[in-house]
């Protein structure tokens, strides 16, 4: 195992999901990040960023991945964790990480080629902000690729079933979601293309924020679309099943007037 191996390793989020002790929860986000790196593959020489990082395990997995960026940079909203994600990757200077307050600077406009923002929209309280934000950081004809999980349709009946396992083994923190009443466990199963039940919402020192709970995929894409130009969906875990029977969905968008 690589040096840089170990490093991903020892992040809080690699940790939980693709070494959790549950074999089901551990293969899906295996191969999300997998999904990411074959995306990443058309950005080698270019400069990317993964806004909502986390703990910089995609990162860490792409300056290992054959076809490499020129340079990458990751943004997370809290210090805590950009500090950590600096002092565990410090010896690997072409990857830096920063708070997203940082990219707001005028001189971040248009910079980079590619933007990854993986697990960050269901959190969002008003999407049309952020979707804006990646614009206005996106170069010209530059790459906006965004993944969220499935939380609607048959989907999220085996996702509140694993997360109820997961819980009751003590695996993450699972469930995950706040709990649903019948009503709109029914509705989430059979969600259409507007918002279908109302969303919890959380603060924290930092911001207000959603859980899983209630989030539409649906809802999202109709708020990218209205600002960017979404050229391809996909799904993983497995591809081919499509939104009605996989976990994650994946926009890939250009910015507006690119060929």
């Amino acid at each position: 195992m690589s040096d840089l191996q170990d490093v991903v390793n020892t992040g809080h989020y690699a940790r939980k999901q693709i070494h959790s002790r549950d074999p089901l929860i551990a293969w899906s986000h295996r191969r999300r990040f997998s999904t990411a790196l074959t995306l990443a593959g058309q950005f080698a020489g270019q400069r990317v960023l993964d806004y909502g990082c986390g703990d910089g395990t995609f990162l860490g997995l792409l300056l290992q991945h054959p076809v490499r960026p020129a340079s990458a940079v990751g943004a997370e909203i809290h210090q805590h964790i950009v500090e950590d994600c600096q002092r565990r990757f410090a010896a690997y200077p072409m990857l830096q990480f920063v708070r997203t307050d940082d990219l707001r600077h005028p001189e971040s406009r248009a910079t980079y080629d590619a933007i990854f923002c993986m697990e960050v929209f269901e959190h969002v309280v008003d999407p049309t902000p952020l979707i804006g934000e990646l614009d206005r950081l996106l170069a010209p004809g530059g790459t906006l690729v965004v993944s969220v999980p499935i939380e609607t349709g048959l989907p999220v009946i085996v996702k509140q079933l694993v997360r109820r396992v997961a819980g009751w083994r003590g695996i993450g923190h699972y469930p995950g979601t706040t709990g649903y009443t019948p009503i709109e466990f029914v509705k989430s199963v059979f969600a259409k293309s507007t918002q279908h039940i109302l969303r919890p919402v959380f603060q924290d020192d930092e911001r207000s924020f959603h859980d899983h709970k209630g989030f539409n995929w649906r809802v999202l894409r109709a708020s990218l679309s209205a600002r960017v130009d979404v050229v391809r969906t996909l799904t993983s875990p497995i591809s081919w099943l499509g939104p009605q029977l996989s976990t994650q969905i994946w926009f890939i968008a250009r910015k507006r007037g690119s060929r």
